[in-house]
Parts: C-alpha cells; sequence; structure tokens
C-alpha cells in the first residue's frame, strides 16, 4: 500500500511540476541593460503571475544574496507577455536568475544569468565588449508557409550566436515574417509572434544575452510596406510587446526608434518603415524613409556624441550604390542619403558606422572622401531566412573585396583597445559557427584627416 501511495504521490508531483512548467509559453529574454536596471520579457500560455528572482554571485560563483522583482500579472490584452523589471542590480556583477510563475519556480533545460556593466568612465580605459548581428529570422509554418522549397531553415545559427558568448544582440529588422494573412489585424501579428519565439534553438540565447531590436518591412506589416501602412501603430504596440528597448520614438514622435549606449561607443537605432514615403512614388523633390523628425534627431544626436564610435543600425542598406531593391540609392531616396552624408562631413563626425540588414546577403561598404570622416556600413543578412544568390550580380562601387556572403550568417563585431587606439574587429560567421571573413577597422580623429 505504501508503494501504491508513493507512485502516486511521484506521478502526481511529476505533472504538477511539468503543468507548472507549461505556464511558460516562451523565454525568458533579457532586454536593454542600464548601470541600474535590466527586464526579463516573457509569455505565459494563459492569464498567470510572475515573478523574476535574481541572485547576485561573487568571484568564486556563490550566490550572496536573493533579490525580487515586482509581481506582474499577464493578461490576453498582453498576449500575456511581461517586461519584468530588475532594478536593484549593481555594476560589474554576474547573476543568476530564475522564473517563478503563480509562486512557483520553473525548472528550464537551460543555464540562465547575466553581466552587468563595469564602471569604468574616469577610473579606467573604456572596456572591451563585443556584439552579434544579423537580420532575416524565418521560421516555418506549413499551415501558413508559401508552397515550395522553405523559406526559412539552419536553426542552429541561433546555438552558434550563443557560443561566442557576445554581450547583447543586434535584431536588424524582419525579425519575424508576417504572412499575408496576418499584417491586417492584431490576433495575426500576435500569432506570428509567439509562433516565432518558440523556437527551442533561440532559447539559451534570449536568456542569457541582452537584446535590442529594430524592425523592417517584414515585421513592419507586408512586403515593401511604408508610412501608408494603415495598422502601423498596431503593428508598433505589438513590436513594444515582444520586444523590451529602451524606448520607442523620439521627441513625440511613435515609432521603433531608439537609443542605448555601451561603454564607449553610441548606438542609435532607427526605424526606415513608419514614416517612409512609398518606393514607387513619383515626384521631382526630397523623398524620406525615416521623416523629417526622426532626421532631425539623428543629426543632432551624431553631433551630440562624444562616443569613440557612433553605431547608427538600420533595416536598408546606406552605402549600397547599385540602386536596386530597398537600398538607399534606389527610388529617389538618395538625396536624404546624401543629406546624412553631408551633415557628417560638415560637422566632422568621425568614426560613424552604419549596420544594416534586410538584403538578405552580407557585405561591407566603405565611403572614403580626401579630408573628410570615412563612413562604413557593414550588412548583415541573414540569419536563417533564405539568402539572395544575386547579390554577386550587383554593381556595388563601395563594396569592400572580399566580403559578399551569400548563405545564411551572422557577425560579431568587438570594439578592443586602449583610450584612442580603440580598434573594431569584425567577424562573419556562417550557420555552424565558422569564420569566413574578419576586417579591423582603426579609430580616426581629426588631426588624421587634415590636408
Amino acid at each position: 500500500m505504501k508503494k501504491v501511495f508513493l507512485l502516486v504521490f511521484v506521478f502526481s508531483m511529476f505533472f504538477y511540476v511539468n503543468a507548472q512548467r507549461d505556464l511558460l509559453l516562451s523565454g525568458p529574454m533579457l532586454g536593454y541593460l542600464t548601470m541600474h536596471e535590466t527586464v526579463v520579457w516573457l509569455q505565459t500560455r494563459g492569464p498567470a503571475q510572475v515573478q523574476i528572482a535574481y541572485y547576485p554571485l561573487d568571484q568564486l560563483g556563490k550566490i550572496t544574496d536573493t533579490l525580487w522583482s515586482d509581481k506582474i500579472k499577464t493578461c490576453k490584452q498582453k498576449a500575456f507577455t511581461a517586461h519584468i523589471k530588475l532594478d536593484q542590480i549593481k555594476h560589474d556583477t554576474k547573476y543568476k536568475y530564475d522564473v517563478f510563475i503563480n509562486g512557483k519556480k520553473i525548472k528550464l533545460d537551460f543555464l540562465t544569468g547575466f553581466k552587468t556593466k563595469p564602471l569604468w568612465r574616469y577610473h579606467t580605459d573604456a572596456p572591451d565588449f563585443k556584439f552579434a548581428a544579423s537580420s532575416g529570422t524565418y521560421v516555418r509554418d506549413p499551415e501558413w508557409d508559401r508552397p515550395g522549397t522553405p523559406y526559412g531553415g539552419g536553426y542552429e545559427i541561433y546555438r552558434s550566436v550563443y557560443k561566442k558568448h557576445p554581450d547583447f544582440v543586434l535584431w536588424l529588422g524582419d525579425n519575424v515574417y508576417l504572412r499575408q494573412n496576418e499584417w491586417n489585424s492584431w490576433t495575426g501579428m500576435v500569432y506570428r509572434y509567439t509562433h516565432d519565439r518558440q523556437l527551442a534553438q533561440l532559447q539559451p540565447l534570449l536568456a542569457n544575452t541582452f537584446n535590442y531590436a529594430i524592425w523592417d518591412d517584414h515585421d513592419y506589416g507586408p512586403n515593401n510596406s511604408d508610412g501608408s501602412f494603415p495598422f502601423k501603430q498596431m503593428s508598433l504596440e505589438v513590436f513594444k510587446l515582444f520586444w523590451a528597448n529602451p524606448s520607442y520614438g523620439v521627441d513625440g514622435h511613435p515609432g521603433a526608434i531608439t537609443f542605448f549606449n555601451w561603454n564607449d561607443v553610441d548606438f542609435f537605432l532607427l526605424d526606415n518603415r513608419y514614416y517612409r514615403d512609398p518606393d514607387l512614388m513619383k515626384t521631382d523633390g526630397y523623398k524620406t524613409q525615416l521623416g523629417r523628425a526622426q532626421l532631425e534627431w539623428l543629426k543632432k544626436a551624431l553631433t551630440f556624441s562624444e562616443a569613440s564610435y557612433k553605431v547608427v543600425v538600420m533595416g536598408g542598406q546606406f552605402l549600397n550604390t547599385a540602386g536596386v531593391y530597398e537600398t538607399y540609392t534606389n527610388y529617389g531616396f538618395d538625396k536624404e542619403r546624401q543629406e546624412i552624408i553631408d551633415w557628417i562631413y560638415k560637422q566632422k563626425i568621425y568614426n560613424v558606422i552604419f549596420i544594416t540588414g534586410d538584403r538578405h546577403h552580407t557585405e561591407m561598404s566603405v565611403l572614403k572622401k580626401d579630408g573628410e570622416p570615412t563612413i562604413y556600413d557593414i550588412t548583415l543578412s541573414p540569419f536563417n531566412s533564405r539568402p539572395n544568390k544575386h547579390a554577386v550580380n550587383e554593381v556595388n562601387k563601395l563594396r569592400l573585396p572580399g566580403t559578399l556572403v551569400t548563405e545564411r550568417n551572422f557577425g560579431i563585431i568587438e570594439f578592443i583597445g586602449p583610450g584612442k587606439d580603440r580598434k573594431v574587429n569584425i567577424t562573419v560567421y556562417d550557420v555552424k559557427g565558422n569564420e569566413i571573413w574578419n576586417y579591423t577597422i582603426n579609430q580616426e580623429h581629426p588631426e588624421h584627416k587634415k590636408h
């Protein structure tokens, strides 16, 4: 009789634990990080109370305290997502953390932890750091996918990114692909994000690496969508539910726009969809991708920045001269592109690097002009959507030889070196994490550019 009771107890506990675990649909995911707080995102399968316990570790890896976030209730109106703020963190400290749902700890198949930024300014040179980046995440969904050869694959790439241990990931747009039946309703958009975020290969990366995101046409609306998209406010609200950026919009203007700083580098994340003029709109005048308010903010913010490097992140290519598809040199957007370049030259803003996606291939473009700051454009794409094999036929006069990649890939970008000898090391890897190419940018200073 005792054996029967024991078996019943064991089985009941097994099913209870798994029932609790099943309440967690996807996540946890680390969002932004500042010196005083970070955010953990997660999604539950239904209404639930969620909380994070986080534990600072000493240099030997031992837990020194237990800290608790506020309790948050998930609800259908917010797609059962939660942004849980951890506001008791200290600088230069390692943490482990656990997810609690309805008061019970959720057992995961992977570790969960993070390290906060060091307090370096006025004390030491800026510490080295690195991040991963690419665009184009396509998760198959046979019921809704187009017929023929599957558009997405190579999910192991996210394990390869995780093994490189970046400090954070920049998701460069097309982070989900809204199908044609989904971009015109809240239910459709939420379904796509919910479906894709559950991808098993993503989970360890999201849970242990900070994440920042922009969007492009496929996670904003229909293909090639622009500022006329009638559901763009709805799309932005869904984007805000599923990503945990520091902010959304500038100067009272909404959008997938934000800014963050990592050590000595400033990052300007732009929205090239919300205010975009239609690609095929005919005009003899000026066409915009960014809208005047966002453009003016970018120009002023770049001028104000004293960072060693200024990284501008956007969906479509900035420098590519080929004038095809959604490059800045196509569809009449070249005047806005030139306005940005002229501003960088006029204000003598050195060490500006554009990081772009969208194009389903990777390449690096460099604009050099005597006496002016050098401008770089590192295009990284795709993570695991279909590569663009036809890019070999494009005539991009600014492409750095040997940098074109037409297979699935990602980049690891490192900022290394002391003081004014700061360097940027760019390495591109294939799906399995094997190196494809490497390039180093040396920091420029005004005295280097005197005639």
